[in-house]
């Protein structure tokens, strides 16, 4: 139970990152909603590498390198998927920007979870 209230945690830290500079860019920046969600994804996901390894799972017995490649491997897929829910969101929908990011975020929890779970930090 701690290790998913940990997850929790650094996925709420990660999705106040995504959508806060998603949103920031979008207002400040001519940046696009799709384009704008690029960079907030790659800075969410260097803070939730961190507070995962840091609380969630522990570090794992493999090398900082391996570790690192199947952390943003997993965390690529992940983010991959939960673009293409927003993107869908966004593109069919009348909804704002930070709800679409929402409902995408849950979509790739499960499967970020389970991946870093196992294949990550798994030991």
């Amino acid at each position: 139970m701690r290790r998913l209230a940990w997850f929790v945690i650094a996925g709420g830290t990660g999705f106040a990152i995504d959508a806060g500079l998603t949103h920031l860019l979008i207002a400040f920046t001519p940046a696009s909603p799709f384009l704008a969600r690029i960079p907030a994804i790659m800075a969410a996901m260097a803070a939730t590498w961190f507070l995962n390894r840091s609380f969630t799972f522990g570090r794992s017995s493999s090398s900082l390198a391996a570790e690192g490649f199947r952390y943003w491997a997993v965390g690529v897929t992940a983010a991959l998927l939960n673009y293409a829910v927003y993107s869908a969101l966004i593109y069919r929908l009348p909804i704002q920007p930070v709800a679409a990011i929402v409902f995408a975020s849950i979509a790739a929890m499960a499967y970020s979870f389970f991946g870093y779970s196992r294949f990550v930090f798994g030991r």
